[in-house]
């Protein structure tokens, strides 16, 4: 069975900093048409950081949207939809953390919310980490936590770690870890 809808039109409804939301009409399979609520995002880029003693930098900070701080591996938006997403993770670690690699493993990509939103998080390992100066956005306060791998996994598998891209790359990661391929 062929699942593609068609788009018959769009309008655009508000248009962010962020992100640009808009309202479509799609064609179904069946020749029907039914509206289609899209969040436009640029994407972003998750790193999870691996210190030498085997443990995870993680950044700790408030959530708007949630009304709560959240544990999260350095992350951030993607400048364009053009923009490099490796080039991205390096900038977001190097100024969420100050820390830099040569390393980086591309762990895959992640959509966190098909349903509505067209965001891909491109998530990535590093490790081999040289430290510097953090230097977050104006509008970005954080607190950095170093977590110990295992007690990560823990985490996510006991609800601490709420987070989605979190949640993934940790587990891939673990996975990679157990068969020897990280």
């Amino acid at each position: 069975m062929n699942l593609t809808e068609k788009t018959k039109s769009q309008e655009y409804i508000f248009e962010g900093r962020i992100i640009n939301l808009r309202r479509d009409i799609a064609i179904l399979p069946d020749g029907c048409e039914a509206p289609r609520e899209v969040v436009e995002h640029n994407g972003g880029v998750c790193v999870l950081p691996l210190t030498d003693n085997n443990e995870i930098i993680f950044v700790k900070q408030f959530r708007y949207p949630y009304m709560t701080e959240l544990l999260e591996i350095p992350a951030g938006k993607r400048d364009s939809k053009d923009e490099d997403p490796l080039h991205c993770g390096k900038r977001e670690l190097k100024e969420e953390t100050g820390a830099e690699s040569d390393n980086f493993v591309f762990l895959g990509e992640l959509y966190p919310s098909p349903g509505y939103v067209n965001e891909v998080i491109y998530m990535y390992y590093a490790d081999n980490l040289k430290y510097g100066d953090a230097n977050p956005d104006d509008d970005e306060f954080l607190d950095l936590i170093k977590i110990p791998f295992d007690k990560a996994v823990e985490m996510v598998m006991n609800g601490e770690i709420k987070d989605a891209k979190t949640q993934a790359a940790i587990l891939k990661v673990a996975n990679l870890k157990a068969n020897n391929r990280i």
